[in-house]
Formats: structure tokens, C-alpha cells, sequence
């Protein structure tokens, strides 16, 4: 399971490296209990995410039973799912 105090940190790291395939290597190096996914935020169908930013949204993993889940439970959650947010032409303008 992954801590708060490990969460946050994780999250301060991708504000501060900027989201990438790279700064999920590092952090796959950094925290090697925790799964890290990157996908673009629209793939993602959950009702909430955990944490949202202009550039990308926050889920949590739970792997306790044989499939893995989503889940907005912190104190169970094993990995981090990042989604990309992209701006609407619409919204850029």
C-alpha cells in the first residue's frame, strides 16, 4: 500500500519533472512497491479522481483482490494512475 506521506511526495515529484514516460521510470525506480500508469485522462472511467491538476488527474489502484480496481480509497491503494489532460482548441483559445 502506498503511505500519504509517499503519495504526496509522488505527486510533488510529477509537478515538479512535469508528467512523461521518463518521470515515471524515475519514479518506478524511486518506489518500486507502487505501479505507475500513464495513459491519456479520457481513457479513464472513473466517477472522481483522486487529485486534479491543469495538465493531468490523479487516480488510485487498488490490487488486493486478483484484478485490479480504481478505487478513491488512499489507504488501499497500490498504484497511481496518471491521466493527461489535453485542452480543448476550444478551452486554449
Amino acid at each position: 500500500m502506498i503511505n500519504r506521506h509517499s503519495l504526496k511526495a509522488i505527486l510533488e515529484f510529477v509537478d515538479q519533472k512535469g508528467l512523461s514516460e521518463q518521470t515515471l521510470m524515475e519514479l518506478r525506480s524511486e518506489f518500486p512497491d507502487c505501479h505507475f500508469t500513464y495513459c491519456m485522462d479520457d481513457d479513464v472511467i472513473f466517477s472522481k479522481a483522486y487529485a486534479e491538476t491543469s495538465a493531468y488527474n490523479v487516480y488510485l489502484v487498488d490490487s488486493r483482490a486478483h484484478c485490479s480496481t480504481l478505487t478513491d480509497d488512499a489507504d488501499v491503494a497500490s498504484g497511481v494512475v496518471f491521466g493527461e489532460v489535453i485542452a480543448d482548441e476550444d478551452e486554449a483559445a
